[in-house]
């Protein structure tokens, strides 16, 4: 039977969420995307060129609708051009000289930009590869141009209003000869077209930052694909995607929204709720990119970004797994399981043809952040019952970059290896050698579960605690040591940055999601535990900014948060809150999961960086009542569900419903739970009771049950331990 949906959820999406932010505060860090889900193309009003913050709410001007693959203003652009249309007798072409004040229009399947000097209006639907733009001109004429970014690029015109070409910039991380192509197609025969560099009209087609022109003497439209592989393969792109008219591809995209959005549909008596949720599960369906294209044949190929070359099969980009793993993939084993099993297949083709699993991808191996997370992004997977991929070869990659040496720089396996193989800790010899240590033993625990859910577990043993080499029970903090075993001096209880990466001690001591008892345990039992999560949200937000030299925009976020040591606008903690669970103390859960829901987000901004849906992926999963404390292990934790009704579509004609008797912000605890209709005595479920069907009944409560809930109902944990 269908599933159905219902109409108006594109309405509840605000765009614009997180787009107020700049280099040192963020809120959000976000760009105003219109796109299909995943697509290979991004499109954004353009209002600052040169800036990875290139969108601003605040700017009066536009300089056009600009192509973006930008996954973060941390990680830059690729590929990208801005498109523009203006009237008049006199031609301005570079940015500076273009930009006009304009009133848009955001949505994220459709775009309009209305210039306010000239009366242009520019409107803009996408698809996957491509986009439907029309033109209207106030006097019945006017001009269209294209401009790359930077670097070198080239233009060709054909009869009829076809103009190709391609594009170069990049931000690198790109193969030798990479090009972004392009094939254009006017619905109008231009009066003129024209090549131009800067604010000149040039009789050059090819060099730096060459882009064109189109006249037109009455309003016109423009069909416009792209390709990774090359100019024929634009055409075909476009052939395929963007035959039909401007209001088909606006409806046929308008409908793919709907229906990815409503796998998850939501009643709550508040606007302002269902506005944050939408927008933010909008934000959740974005990354990673699509990076494959269909041949002459039907067959899905791509340029690899880590060969150069031509590869059959698909291939994903632009994702930071150190962010995603926590929250994005999960929910996608939720409403995305044919898309995760492409995208795991994605990866595992990334380490094919690289020889390694991407650090970062963007489109190619990135050096940024620690870890390597795709181990726990494969476990999550994996263990949920995602496995019609290559998965034998996926952990074969793994366990490659556990064990060899890989890139001096970190674009692919763990710096430190050496130390942490022969230590059981990385060393002060390398930079941000706790944090590294942490997420290996993490991802170590990671690459486990693959084996022993594939069948094929180490054939040595694996030490899943090396986490406790680096506590400190005299400081009551996970702290750096010496090649000779020595703690590093001074201690410094709020320093930030190495030998911690974006925070410091009281942010990255909590990096054990794969055994809370353990941890425990460390910290001196239940009670001294809960006290130090207490002690965390109270404790005033003081830093030093020790390696950074500077206050940098996390430590100001969390100044300006008022939630003590709790850094909820970066990823490191953001499991924290849910330990509370792990310590038999669900009420403090309940509490500050929904004070975190009801304080920092909203329709308008988010806590922090979003990166690539992940601060988005918190709170659906949180608002919803269930979160993945573990990734990497088949289970959710449960918290306090913030609407009234959720009704999770799982395919397959399954769906999960989760209630609960009173959303208001004055009855945030959880007085009891039925999961199909028996009480539940534990305080998480299996992935498989979800994936399932059934239903999750939240009793909701004014005061908390202080009933301290026995280590047998309490979230998965790796140790016995037990007070």
């Amino acid at each position: 039977m269908p599933v159905f949906v219902p109409s108006g959820l594109l309405t509840l999406v605000n765009p614009l969420q997180g787009t107020d932010s700049h280099y040192g505060f963020s809120k959000g860090n976000t760009l105003p995307f219109t796109a299909r889900p995943f697509g290979m193309n991004h499109w954004s009003v353009q209002t600052e060129e040169s800036s990875g913050w290139f969108f601003s709410p605040r700017s009066h001007k536009t300089q056009g609708i600009r192509c973006t693959h930008q996954p973060s203003p941390w990680i830059g652009d690729y590929g990208h051009f801005a498109v523009m249309a203006n009237s008049g007798r006199h031609v301005h072409l570079s940015a500076g000289r273009r930009a006009r004040s304009y009133k848009g229009t955001f949505h994220p399947h459709f775009v309009a930009v209305d210039l306010l000097n000239d009366g242009t209006r520019i409107e803009m639907t996408p698809t996957e590869r491509g986009a439907h733009f029309r033109f209207k001109f106030p006097d019945g004429g006017g001009r269209v141009l294209l401009e790359p970014i930077k670097g070198e690029s080239s233009v060709e015109f054909h009869p009829d209003g076809l103009v190709t070409g391609w594009v170069s910039g990049n931000s690198g991380s790109v193969p030798q000869g990479f090009a972004h192509y392009f094939a254009a197609q006017f619905s109008l025969t231009p009066t003129s077209t024209t090549a131009f560099q800067g604010n000149e009209p040039i009789h050059d087609f090819m060099g730096d930052r060459v882009g064109f022109f189109a006249e037109f003497d009455k309003d016109v439209e423009m069909r416009i694909a792209t390709s990774f592989i090359s100019i024929s393969q634009a055409e075909l792109n476009l052939q395929r995607e963007l035959s039909s008219t401007f209001e088909d591809t606006l409806a046929a995209t308008e409908q793919i929204w709907e229906e990815t959005l409503s796998k998850i549909v939501v009643e709550s008596d508040d606007t302002q709720k269902m506005e944050t949720f939408y927008t933010c599960l909008y934000r959740t369906q974005l990354f990673p990119r699509i990076w494959h294209e269909l041949d002459s044949a039907g067959q899905t190929v791509h340029r690899s970004p880590y060969s150069g070359d031509i590869h059959p099969g698909p291939l994903y980009t632009d994702n930071g797994f150190w962010d995603t793993y926590r929250t994005v993939y999960p929910l996608f084993s939720l409403i995305q399981k044919d898309r995760l099993a492409e995208i795991l297949e994605g990866w595992t083709n990334a380490y094919k043809e690289g020889g390694w699993f991407p650090q970062w991808a963007s489109p190619g191996y990135r050096a940024c952040m620690v870890g390597t997370h795709i181990d726990a992004v494969m476990a999550d997977g994996i263990v949920r019952g995602i496995t019609n991929f290559d998965a034998k070869t996926a952990l074969e990659g793994m366990r490659k970059h556990a064990s060899e040496i890989g890139d001096p720089s970190g674009a692919w396996g763990r710096i430190g290896i050496e130390d942490y193989t022969r230590l059981g800790y990385v060393t002060t010899d390398h930079h941000e050698s706790v944090a590294r240590s942490l997420d290996y033993a993490y991802d170590d625990w990671c690459i486990e579960q693959v084996g022993e859910t594939l069948g094929s577990p180490s054939t040595q043993p694996v030490d899943l605690s090396t986490y406790k080499n680096l506590f400190d029970p005299a400081v009551g903090f996970m702290r750096a040591r010496n090649s000779d075993g020595t703690w590093l001096e001074p201690w410094e209880e709020f320093h930030w940055g190495n030998p911690y990466v974006e925070g410091g001690p009281w942010q990255a001591s909590w990096a054990v999601q794969h055994d809370a008892a353990g941890l425990i345990h460390l910290m001196g039992g239940e009670e001294a535990f809960v006290a130090k999560l207490d002690q965390m949200l109270t404790t005033p937000p003081y830093f030093t900014t020790g390696a950074y030299g500077m206050e940098i925009h996390e430590m100001t976020e969390m100044a300006m948060a008022d939630f003590g040591q709790y850094a909820h606008s970066n990823q490191p903690v953001h499991h924290v809150l849910y330990f509370y669970n792990s310590a038999g103390r669900p009420w403090r859960t309940q509490a500050e999961v929904r004070r975190v829901l009801r304080e920092l987000y909203s329709a308008d901004i988010q806590p922090g960086d979003e990166d690539n849906g992940e601060m988005s992926a918190w709170y659906v999963l949180s608002a919803i009542g269930i979160f993945p404390l573990t990734p990497g292990h088949p289970s959710w934790t449960l918290g306090s569900p913030a609407v009234k009704r959720a009704e999770v579509n799982l395919g397959d004609g399954k769906t999960f419903v989760v209630t609960a008797s009173d959303e208001s912000e004055d009855c945030v605890f959880v007085a009891g739970v039925k999961l199909n209709g028996a009480d539940l005595e534990r305080l998480s479920i299996s992935h498989q009771e979800v994936a399932d069907g059934g239903s999750l009944a939240f009793t909701m409560s004014h005061e908390p049950t202080k009933a301290v809930v026995p280590p047998a109902g309490r979230p998965y944990s790796l140790s016995p331990y037990s007070d």
